[in-house]
C-alpha cells in the first residue's frame, strides 16, 4: 500500500483520526467525521483504503473473528489489507478501519499500517491480565464514588479519603477523590465533603491540625527535681486562685504584713535551657487550650511534680515586693521557696474577699489598678465566655466580672512589674512584654466604645530591652507567672533563677535565640484557641436549632450591623436597617449555620 495511491475518496488516517480525502492539488484536503475540511502533505497521512467512500459515517464497527486471525499470523507480517481479510473475509473501507483500530487498541497485534505483527501469546496473556486488573480498579472506583456521594463509607474507603482530608488541613492543594466528584479543592469544600460522607464526624474540630499546631502533650523524660538550699515559706497563708477545674496551677499569693508574695511553680528547676523539656517547649511555644482538651508544652509529669498545691508542700520561685506611695513595685526579691498552698476557685474567694485573709490583699490590688488605670491603663470591659466539651456536653459559660479575678490579675501583673525591675536592675537579660501607644487613648464608657478602642490596639510583643507596656499601663512588665503554660515565661525563670542562685545567665543572643523560635509559634496557639472556640459555638448554635438570644450593635458599617451575643460572647454580623443604634439591644434567631466556613446567618426578630 503506497500513499501513491492516494486519491479523491480514499480513507486515509490523519494522525489517529479517520479523514476522507475530498481534493488533490498541492496540498490534499481532508474531511473529518465532524465535517471540519484541513489541507495536509502527502506525507502527514496514510491511507487505510482507496476507497471510493462516500461518508465516514459509514465505517461501523463490525465482526470479525480476531482471535483466529491472530493465531493464524503468530510469528508472520502482513499488511493492514491482509489483516483486514483474515479477520472481516474483506478489505473495504469499514474493515480497514476497523483493523486500525485493533493495532491502535495493541492487544493482539503490534507494528504499524503497512507492516502488522501479531503479538506473542505471553505477552497477549499479560495484556489481557493487566487490562482486567485495571477494570476491576475503575470498577472498584465507580463504586468508591457512589458509596462516598450517598455517604455509605466501608472501612477500605477511609485510607483513600486521606487525600481529601489532607486537603481539608491545608498540607496538599490536590486530591483525585474531588477532582473525579468536580469539588473545589479548598479546605473548606474538603471540610464539607467529609462531613458528607461520614470521614469526619459533625463535631470534629481539624482548625488546631489545620494551623499546624501539636495536638497531644509531648511523652518526653523528666530529670528528678534535685535538693537544694530553698527559702521556707510554709508558714504563709498561700492561695492558688483560678478557674473551677484547672489542672494546672502554676501561681499562688500570700501577703506578709505589707509584703506580697507571689510564688509561681519552679519550672526552671526541671527545665534547663537547651534540654530536651526545652526545646520541645520552645517548638509549642505554650499550651494549647481548646473546648474538648489541653495540650501540655511540657510533659504532664512536670505538672504533676510542680503545680502548685497538688502535694501537701511544692516548691516554687517566689516574688516578693511591697508598694511605695506611688504603687510601684520595689524592695524586690526572688528566691527558690517551699509554700504550702491552697487550691479554690474564683468564686469561693469572691466570697470572702471581705475576711481577714483576702481583705487587705485586695486593698493592695485595688491601689495599684487605680495607679494602672490614671497611666491610662486599657479598661476594656467586653464579654468573655469559658468554652468547655464534658463528657459530650458543651458548656459555654460566661465570665463574671469578679472582684476575685481582678484581685488576681494584678497580683500577677505586679509579679511581672517585679521580674522586669529586678531584670533591669541586675542587667540580666529577658524578654520583656511590651505595646505601643494607640494612636488615640480613649475611656470607653460603652460596649461599643470599648469594642472600637480595642480596634485601635496594636499587639504586644517581646523585645531583649524594656520598654512601656501600654495596655496595662506598666513602664516595666514581664509575663512571669504562667511556667507551666507559656514558653516565654519559663526564659524569664530561667534567667532570672539562675542569677539569684549564683550562676551565670545566658547571653542577649542566647536569650533571643530561644524567644524568636517560640514567638514564631504564638500565632499558631492563638489561632488555633479562636477558631476552636469559634467552631464549638457553631457546633453548640447547629444543635440548639432555631436558637434565639439578645445581641448588642457594636458597629454600624455601610450595609452591616456588627453585632455581639454577650452570652456566647460571638461577634456577627447582620443587615443594617435605619432604625439601628450603637449599643441598642435586638433579638436574633439563627437561620443558618456553615461549620466549614465558620460562618453564622441571623435574622432579626
Amino acid at each position: 500500500m503506497s500513499e501513491a495511491g492516494i486519491k479523491a475518496g480514499s480513507l486515509v488516517l490523519y494522525k489517529i483520526r479517520p479523514a476522507l480525502v475530498e481534493s488533490m492539488a498541492d496540498k490534499i484536503e481532508i474531511r473529518f467525521e465532524d465535517g471540519k475540511s484541513k489541507r495536509v502533505r502527502d506525507k502527514d497521512i496514510q491511507m487505510l483504503h482507496p476507497g471510493p467512500v462516500k461518508s465516514l459515517g459509514a465505517l461501523d464497527v463490525v465482526d470479525g473473528n480476531v482471535e483466529e486471525a491472530w493465531e493464524l499470523l503468530q510469528g508472520e507480517q502482513a499488511s493492514l489489507a491482509e489483516v483486514a481479510e483474515l479477520v472481516y473475509g474483506e478489505y473495504s473501507p469499514a474493515t480497514a478501519w476497523n483493523t486500525w483500530t485493533l493495532l491502535l487498541d495493541g492487544l493482539y497485534f503490534e507494528g504499524s499500517v503497512r507492516n502488522l505483527r501479531a503479538r506473542k501469546a505471553e505477552d497477549v496473556e499479560k495484556e489481557r491480565a493487566e487490562r482486567a486488573r485495571k477494570e476491576a480498579e475503575r470498577r472498584e472506583w465507580d463504586a468508591f464514588l457512589q458509596r462516598v456521594q450517598l455517604g455509605q463509607l466501608e472501612k477500605k474507603d477511609y485510607s483513600r479519603l486521606g487525600e481529601v482530608e489532607r486537603v481539608a488541613l491545608g498540607k496538599t492543594a490536590k486530591s483525585r477523590v474531588l477532582g473525579a466528584l468536580n469539588i473545589a479543592e479548598t479546605p473548606e469544600t474538603a471540610h464539607g465533603f467529609l462531613l458528607r460522607c461520614g470521614y469526619w464526624p459533625e463535631r470534629f474540630n481539624p482548625w488546631p491540625l489545620r494551623q499546624g499546631a501539636a495536638v497531644d502533650s509531648p511523652d518526653l523524660a523528666v530529670p528528678v527535681l534535685a535538693d537544694e538550699q530553698r527559702r521556707d515559706l510554709t508558714h504563709l497563708q498561700s492561695w492558688a486562685i483560678d478557674d473551677e477545674g484547672n489542672t494546672d496551677p502554676d501561681d499562688a499569693i500570700s501577703l506578709e504584713g505589707d509584703r506580697i508574695w507571689v510564688h509561681v511553680a519552679d519550672v526552671a528547676a526541671l527545665v534547663r535551657p537547651g534540654s530536651h523539656l526545652d526545646l520541645e517547649a520552645r517548638t509549642r511555644s505554650a499550651n494549647l487550650y481548646l473546648p474538648e482538651k489541653m495540650v501540655q508544652m511540657l510533659s504532664p509529669e512536670v505538672t504533676d511534680q510542680l503545680g502548685l498545691g497538688l502535694s501537701e508542700e511544692s516548691v516554687a520561685l517566689s516574688f516578693g515586693f511591697r508598694l511605695n506611695a506611688a504603687a510601684e513595685v520595689t524592695d524586690i526579691e526572688i528566691t527558690p521557696s517551699r509554700v504550702k498552698v491552697t487550691r479554690i476557685s474564683y468564686e469561693e474567694a469572691e466570697q470572702r474577699l471581705g475576711d481577714a485573709e483576702f481583705q487587705a490583699l485586695h486593698a493592695l490590688t485595688k491601689t495599684y489598678r487605680a495607679a494602672r488605670l490614671a497611666r491610662n491603663a486599657a479598661s476594656i470591659d467586653l464579654p468573655e465566655v469559658s468554652v468547655r466539651v464534658v463528657d459530650e456536653q458543651i458548656a459555654i459559660k460566661p465570665l463574671p466580672r469578679l472582684e476575685s479575678r481582678q484581685m488576681v490579675t494584678d497580683a500577677m501583673l505586679m509579679a511581672g512589674e517585679a521580674a522586669a525591675r529586678f531584670a533591669q536592675q541586675h542587667e540580666i537579660v529577658i524578654p520583656y512584654a511590651i505595646q505601643p501607644e494607640p494612636s488615640e487613648i480613649r475611656q470607653p464608657q460603652s460596649m461599643s466604645e470599648a469594642y472600637a478602642y480595642r480596634r485601635l490596639f496594636k499587639p504586644s510583643n517581646a523585645a531583649l530591652s524594656p520598654g512601656r507596656h501600654f495596655g496595662l499601663g506598666l513602664d516595666y512588665y514581664a509575663r512571669t507567672t504562667s511556667p507551666l503554660r507559656r514558653y516565654v515565661d519559663l526564659v524569664v525563670h530561667q534567667q532570672l533563677r539562675a542569677f539569684v542562685t549564683g550562676n551565670t545567665p545566658r547571653d542577649r543572643d542566647g536569650v533571643g535565640e530561644s524567644v524568636a523560635q517560640a514567638s514564631a509559634v504564638s500565632g499558631v496557639i492563638r489561632r488555633s484557641e479562636r477558631l476552636s472556640n469559634l467552631h464549638w459555638k457553631l457546633i453548640y448554635l447547629k444543635e440548639h436549632g432555631g436558637w434565639q438570644g439578645e445581641a448588642v450593635i457594636m458597629a454600624l458599617e455601610e450595609r452591616k450591623a456588627v453585632v455581639m451575643i454577650p452570652e456566647l460572647a460571638l461577634e456577627s454580623r447582620i443587615r443594617r436597617s435605619d432604625d439601628m443604634q450603637l449599643d441598642q439591644k435586638i433579638s436574633l434567631q439563627v437561620q443558618e449555620v456553615d461549620i466549614p466556613a465558620q460562618s453564622v446567618y441571623f435574622r432579626k426578630l
